[in-house]
Protein backbone atom coordinates (compact mmCIF):
# COMPACT_ATOMS: atom_id res chain seq x y z
CA UNK A 1 0.00 0.00 0.00
CA UNK A 2 1.58 3.61 -0.97
CA UNK A 3 1.06 6.25 0.96
CA UNK A 4 -2.59 6.98 2.14
CA UNK A 5 -4.37 10.14 2.77
CA UNK A 6 -6.12 10.12 6.30
CA UNK A 7 -9.65 8.87 6.80
CA UNK A 8 -9.96 12.35 9.12
CA UNK A 9 -8.81 15.92 9.73
CA UNK A 10 -8.75 14.66 13.38
CA UNK A 11 -8.36 12.05 15.41
CA UNK A 12 -11.05 13.16 17.58
CA UNK A 13 -13.73 16.12 17.05
CA UNK A 14 -15.00 18.23 20.57
CA UNK A 15 -18.47 17.68 21.88
CA UNK A 16 -17.73 19.97 25.01
CA UNK A 17 -17.95 18.74 28.85
CA UNK A 18 -15.16 16.25 28.49
CA UNK A 19 -16.63 14.77 25.37
CA UNK A 20 -15.27 13.53 21.98
CA UNK A 21 -16.56 12.17 19.01
CA UNK A 22 -14.06 9.80 17.74
CA UNK A 23 -13.27 10.06 13.82
CA UNK A 24 -12.41 6.81 11.66
CA UNK A 25 -8.95 7.90 11.69
CA UNK A 26 -8.33 6.33 15.19
CA UNK A 27 -9.47 2.50 14.43
CA UNK A 28 -6.78 0.53 14.22
CA UNK A 29 -5.33 -2.60 12.62
CA UNK A 30 -7.68 -5.17 13.69
CA UNK A 31 -10.90 -3.88 12.45
CA UNK A 32 -12.47 -0.48 11.45
CA UNK A 33 -14.74 -0.23 14.48
CA UNK A 34 -12.01 -0.29 17.60
CA UNK A 35 -9.99 1.65 17.88
CA UNK A 36 -5.81 1.80 18.22
CA UNK A 37 -4.20 2.63 21.86
CA UNK A 38 -2.28 6.03 20.54
CA UNK A 39 -5.19 8.44 20.00
CA UNK A 40 -7.04 6.81 23.16
CA UNK A 41 -3.62 7.06 25.16
CA UNK A 42 -2.62 10.83 23.73
CA UNK A 43 -6.67 11.76 24.52
CA UNK A 44 -6.34 10.63 28.22
CA UNK A 45 -2.50 12.16 28.48
CA UNK A 46 -4.27 15.53 26.75
CA UNK A 47 -6.95 15.01 29.89
CA UNK A 48 -4.10 14.44 32.57
CA UNK A 49 -2.01 17.49 31.14
CA UNK A 50 -4.52 20.12 31.24
CA UNK A 51 -6.02 19.05 34.88
CA UNK A 52 -4.96 21.91 37.29
CA UNK A 53 -1.61 22.69 35.26
CA UNK A 54 0.99 24.23 38.02
CA UNK A 55 3.66 26.39 36.91
CA UNK A 56 7.12 25.05 36.59
CA UNK A 57 5.71 21.26 36.83
CA UNK A 58 5.54 18.57 33.65
CA UNK A 59 4.20 15.03 33.58
CA UNK A 60 7.10 12.93 33.86
CA UNK A 61 5.51 9.00 33.70
CA UNK A 62 2.37 8.33 32.35
CA UNK A 63 0.85 4.28 32.78
CA UNK A 64 -2.91 3.80 30.30
CA UNK A 65 -4.76 0.53 31.34
CA UNK A 66 -6.60 -0.70 28.71
CA UNK A 67 -10.19 -1.79 30.22
CA UNK A 68 -11.53 -3.25 27.41
CA UNK A 69 -11.87 -3.09 23.35
CA UNK A 70 -12.53 0.97 22.90
CA UNK A 71 -15.53 1.26 19.97
CA UNK A 72 -14.70 4.23 17.15
CA UNK A 73 -17.62 6.10 19.34
CA UNK A 74 -18.12 9.12 21.40
CA UNK A 75 -15.90 9.06 24.80
CA UNK A 76 -16.09 11.08 27.93
CA UNK A 77 -12.97 12.14 29.96
CA UNK A 78 -12.85 12.83 33.43
CA UNK A 79 -9.61 13.57 35.96
CA UNK A 80 -9.23 13.61 39.57
CA UNK A 81 -5.81 14.77 41.59
CA UNK A 82 -4.94 11.70 43.62
CA UNK A 83 -1.80 13.26 45.57
CA UNK A 84 -1.53 16.80 45.84
CA UNK A 85 1.70 18.72 45.49
CA UNK A 86 3.71 21.67 44.90
CA UNK A 87 6.60 19.41 43.64
CA UNK A 88 5.13 15.96 42.97
CA UNK A 89 1.53 14.82 42.32
CA UNK A 90 -0.37 11.86 41.60
CA UNK A 91 -3.21 12.40 38.40
CA UNK A 92 -5.95 9.90 37.42
CA UNK A 93 -8.00 9.78 34.38
CA UNK A 94 -10.28 7.69 32.75
CA UNK A 95 -12.22 7.55 29.44
CA UNK A 96 -16.09 6.13 29.49
CA UNK A 97 -18.53 4.88 26.62
CA UNK A 98 -21.98 5.52 27.15
CA UNK A 99 -21.00 5.23 30.96
CA UNK A 100 -18.81 2.26 31.27
CA UNK A 101 -15.13 3.20 32.04
CA UNK A 102 -12.61 1.80 28.76
CA UNK A 103 -9.69 3.32 29.90
CA UNK A 104 -8.28 4.26 33.19
CA UNK A 105 -4.48 5.97 33.81
CA UNK A 106 -1.91 7.62 36.25
CA UNK A 107 0.26 10.37 35.82
CA UNK A 108 3.30 11.42 38.01
CA UNK A 109 3.23 15.97 37.52
CA UNK A 110 6.68 16.52 38.72
CA UNK A 111 8.64 19.67 39.42
CA UNK A 112 11.10 20.23 36.83
CA UNK A 113 14.54 20.07 37.62
CA UNK A 114 16.94 23.23 38.05
CA UNK A 115 18.30 24.25 34.90
CA UNK A 116 21.92 24.22 36.49
CA UNK A 117 21.25 20.07 36.24
CA UNK A 118 24.70 18.67 34.29
CA UNK A 119 22.92 17.07 31.60
CA UNK A 120 23.47 13.19 31.25
CA UNK A 121 21.94 10.47 28.10
CA UNK A 122 23.59 7.01 27.76
CA UNK A 123 20.88 6.29 25.16
CA UNK A 124 22.55 4.93 21.53
CA UNK A 125 21.47 8.44 19.42
CA UNK A 126 18.77 7.94 16.76
CA UNK A 127 19.89 6.74 13.32
CA UNK A 128 19.16 10.24 10.86
CA UNK A 129 15.65 10.88 9.48
CA UNK A 130 15.14 8.89 6.53
CA UNK A 131 13.76 10.98 3.14
CA UNK A 132 10.90 9.48 2.38
CA UNK A 133 7.79 8.04 3.74
CA UNK A 134 7.73 4.27 3.82
CA UNK A 135 4.66 1.88 2.62
CA UNK A 136 2.86 0.21 4.44
CA UNK A 137 4.13 -3.34 2.44
CA UNK A 138 3.06 -6.30 4.50
CA UNK A 139 0.47 -5.78 6.82
CA UNK A 140 -2.23 -6.45 3.78
CA UNK A 141 -4.21 -7.86 6.49
CA UNK A 142 -4.69 -5.08 8.65
CA UNK A 143 -7.09 -2.29 8.50
CA UNK A 144 -4.73 0.14 7.00
CA UNK A 145 -7.15 3.53 6.74
CA UNK A 146 -7.31 4.36 10.06
CA UNK A 147 -4.65 5.18 12.56
CA UNK A 148 -1.53 3.97 10.81
CA UNK A 149 -3.08 6.00 7.43
CA UNK A 150 -2.92 9.03 10.13
CA UNK A 151 0.69 8.64 10.79
CA UNK A 152 3.37 9.18 8.85
CA UNK A 153 6.24 6.29 9.28
CA UNK A 154 9.61 6.42 7.89
CA UNK A 155 11.46 3.23 8.84
CA UNK A 156 15.02 3.13 9.38
CA UNK A 157 15.25 -0.31 11.03
CA UNK A 158 13.32 -3.57 10.14
CA UNK A 159 9.77 -3.41 7.80
CA UNK A 160 6.26 -3.61 8.28
CA UNK A 161 4.89 -7.27 8.12
CA UNK A 162 8.32 -8.58 9.67
CA UNK A 163 9.14 -10.23 12.83
CA UNK A 164 11.62 -9.07 14.79
CA UNK A 165 13.22 -5.21 16.61
CA UNK A 166 12.45 -2.32 14.45
CA UNK A 167 13.15 1.35 14.48
CA UNK A 168 11.09 4.05 12.82
CA UNK A 169 10.33 7.99 12.64
CA UNK A 170 7.11 9.03 12.94
CA UNK A 171 4.64 11.91 13.55
CA UNK A 172 0.82 12.66 13.12
CA UNK A 173 -0.70 13.90 9.86
CA UNK A 174 -3.91 14.91 11.94
CA UNK A 175 -3.62 16.37 15.28
CA UNK A 176 -5.19 14.54 18.07
CA UNK A 177 -8.44 17.23 18.82
CA UNK A 178 -9.82 18.84 15.81
CA UNK A 179 -8.77 23.19 16.17
CA UNK A 180 -5.35 22.44 18.46
CA UNK A 181 -2.14 22.07 18.22
CA UNK A 182 -0.59 18.66 19.87
CA UNK A 183 1.59 19.02 22.55
CA UNK A 184 4.81 17.28 23.36
CA UNK A 185 3.06 14.65 25.87
CA UNK A 186 0.17 14.04 23.42
CA UNK A 187 2.39 13.48 20.19
CA UNK A 188 4.25 10.78 22.25
CA UNK A 189 1.53 9.12 23.62
CA UNK A 190 -0.06 9.04 19.77
CA UNK A 191 2.73 6.84 18.77
CA UNK A 192 4.14 5.25 22.18
CA UNK A 193 1.37 2.55 22.15
CA UNK A 194 2.59 1.43 18.45
CA UNK A 195 5.91 0.06 20.47
CA UNK A 196 4.62 -3.56 20.08
CA UNK A 197 3.78 -3.11 16.19
CA UNK A 198 7.52 -2.09 15.60
CA UNK A 199 9.04 -4.45 17.62
CA UNK A 200 7.14 -7.42 17.14
CA UNK A 201 8.63 -10.66 17.38
CA UNK A 202 5.82 -12.93 16.75
CA UNK A 203 4.05 -13.65 13.42
CA UNK A 204 0.39 -11.86 13.62
CA UNK A 205 -1.14 -14.03 10.92
CA UNK A 206 -0.11 -16.63 13.15
CA UNK A 207 -0.90 -15.50 16.88
CA UNK A 208 -2.82 -13.20 18.66
CA UNK A 209 -0.81 -10.77 20.91
CA UNK A 210 -2.39 -7.79 22.96
CA UNK A 211 -1.20 -5.40 24.88
CA UNK A 212 -3.28 -4.50 28.43
CA UNK A 213 -1.75 -1.51 29.59
CA UNK A 214 1.49 1.04 28.26
CA UNK A 215 3.56 2.72 30.18
CA UNK A 216 5.33 5.99 29.04
CA UNK A 217 8.52 7.82 31.21
CA UNK A 218 10.14 10.65 29.71
CA UNK A 219 13.10 12.62 30.87
CA UNK A 220 12.48 15.64 28.86
CA UNK A 221 9.90 16.82 26.48
CA UNK A 222 9.95 16.29 23.18
CA UNK A 223 10.64 18.90 20.89
CA UNK A 224 9.68 18.79 17.06
CA UNK A 225 7.30 16.93 15.23
CA UNK A 226 9.22 13.73 14.61
CA UNK A 227 9.48 11.30 17.04
CA UNK A 228 11.90 8.10 17.22
CA UNK A 229 11.45 4.88 18.70
CA UNK A 230 13.72 2.03 18.77
CA UNK A 231 11.28 -1.06 19.79
CA UNK A 232 11.89 -4.72 20.92
CA UNK A 233 9.48 -7.45 22.01
CA UNK A 234 10.36 -10.48 24.59
CA UNK A 235 8.05 -13.12 24.83
CA UNK A 236 8.49 -17.33 26.19
CA UNK A 237 6.16 -19.92 26.06
CA UNK A 238 4.01 -20.31 29.28
CA UNK A 239 4.69 -16.50 30.07
CA UNK A 240 3.84 -13.79 28.11
CA UNK A 241 5.45 -10.70 26.01
CA UNK A 242 7.15 -7.85 26.74
CA UNK A 243 7.30 -4.44 24.54
CA UNK A 244 10.08 -2.27 24.93
CA UNK A 245 10.80 1.26 23.56
CA UNK A 246 13.27 3.82 23.81
CA UNK A 247 11.86 7.07 22.33
CA UNK A 248 14.05 10.41 20.84
CA UNK A 249 13.52 13.28 19.35
CA UNK A 250 16.04 15.00 16.74
CA UNK A 251 18.54 16.55 19.61
CA UNK A 252 18.11 12.82 21.77
CA UNK A 253 16.95 11.02 23.97
CA UNK A 254 13.86 12.09 25.43
CA UNK A 255 12.34 8.35 27.41
CA UNK A 256 11.39 4.82 27.42
CA UNK A 257 8.17 2.82 26.94
CA UNK A 258 7.07 -0.44 28.17
CA UNK A 259 4.15 -2.64 27.35
CA UNK A 260 2.84 -5.63 29.03
CA UNK A 261 1.21 -8.03 26.56
CA UNK A 262 -1.60 -11.22 26.29
CA UNK A 263 -0.02 -13.57 23.32
CA UNK A 264 -2.47 -16.92 22.61
CA UNK A 265 -3.86 -18.45 19.60
CA UNK A 266 -5.97 -16.70 17.16
CA UNK A 267 -9.76 -17.10 17.14
CA UNK A 268 -10.91 -19.51 15.27
CA UNK A 269 -12.41 -18.37 11.84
Amino acid sequence: MTDAAPAADAFYEPLGGGRFASTPATAGPWSPGLQHGGPVSALIGRALERHDPVPGTRIARVTVEILRPVPVAPLEAAVRTVRPGRRVSLLEGELSHEGRPVVRATAWRIAAAPAGVERSDHTPAAPPLPAAASALDGWESAHLDGYLSAMEWRLSEGRFGKPGPGGTWARSRVPLVAGEEDTPLVRTLTLADSMSGIGSQLDLAKWLIINTDMTVALHRDPVGEWLFMRASVNVDPNGSALAQATLADTAGAVGRGLQTMLVDDLPAG
